[in-house]
């Protein structure tokens, strides 16, 4: 089933770098100009143009940059002559980093609150956590992290606003330039899965076996816990993988509030810069860290539904 699955990535992948390229050979902007500007010199231009191809039919720089591809050689960065393959990792680093933090964040706040407004239907402790999931939902993530520099780094002067410290060098550090961060991000996503966690619970603790355990004696918080929770979480498993991918490429905003050197602002900056390798790289990274966090859901549905083990 693993194998299968990972074989069925492969034309998306490949799709997904057709379509990359070919749009961004359709991006407006010259990289050679941006790059030595206006006022170059010709034969310069000319000459850095030719090192990179770009004055080859758009099938042939194809061909050439996905047979690199393919021997895990993404290219040369046009601004800094860096290989992408590092520009990329190095970026990917904290990205990753931020999206893990933000993702236990939110687990940690909406599981439990989504199984409390779920056992207690309809009580004020239900109607706080609705009414803390639509704030949560309807406030930007920029503005949150923004109020919370400003409460918690400018205010009182317990963490750092911005930048990043690499976890191996200093892990002190690099907790508290971590901690705002991951804070704005998982509680965005702490209101979504706290509303699905929510809804899954009040159908699952609605269904026969739930009233059978109830009926042996079980106690209320086995059952729920117990026998509640794990059926529950599929669809939650489901929209944290989906949330967790989108991080990945998705977070620019919140990476440049804070500063944070990852993907998604080193992408933005390459598009500015008409840095089309980069652009490239980043893309295809997070595609497939996307697809394979998707094959990872996946495998963890036959962790959680023994049913899904069996085979037919």
């Amino acid at each position: 089933m693993i194998l299968g699955r990972l074989l069925s990535l492969l034309p998306v992948l490949f799709g997904l770098c057709v379509l990359s390229f070919v749009l961004l050979s359709l991006v407006p902007g010259d990289p050679v100009t941006a790059m030595l500007g206006m006022e170059a010199d010709p034969a310069a231009i000319a000459a850095l143009r030719a090192k990179y191809a770009l004055d080859d039919p758009l099938p042939v720089r194809f061909l050439a940059w996905f047979g690199q591809v393919l021997v895990g050689d993404l290219g040369r960065s046009i601004q800094t002559g860096r290989p992408v393959t590092a520009t990329v990792g190095a970026a990917l680093v904290p990205t990753l980093q931020l999206g893990l933090a933000a993702t236990v964040v939110s687990l940690l706040i909406a599981i439990p609150a989504g199984i409390v407004a779920a056992a207690r239907r309809n009580s004020l402790a239900d109607l706080a956590a609705s009414v803390i999931a639509l704030f949560g939902l309807s406030l930007p993530s920029f503005w949150l992290g923004i109020l919370l520099i400003l409460g918690l780094s400018i205010s009182v002067p317990l963490l750092p606003s911005s930048g990043y410290a690499p976890f191996l060098q200093d892990p002190g550090a690099a907790f508290a330039h971590l901690v705002l961060p991951a804070l704005t991000l998982g509680a965005a996503m702490a209101a979504s899965t706290m509303r699905m966690t929510r809804a899954a619970m009040i159908e699952v603790l609605a269904t026969d076996y739930i009233r059978t355990a109830r009926a042996k004696g079980l106690s209320r918080r086995r059952v729920v816990w117990r026998h509640g929770l794990r059926n529950a979480l599929l669809p939650v498993v489901t929209l944290v993988g989906l949330q967790l991918g989108q991080l990945l490429g998705g977070v620019v905003i919140t990476e440049s509030v804070f500063s944070w050197p990852g993907i998604g602002k080193l992408t933005v900056d390459a598009i500015f810069a008409r840095d089309f390798p980069v652009v490239q790289g980043a893309i295809l990274v997070t595609a497939t860290l996307f697809v394979l966090i998707n094959l990872a859901t996946d495998l963890l549905y036959a962790v959680l539904d023994p049913r899904l083990r069996t085979r037919r």
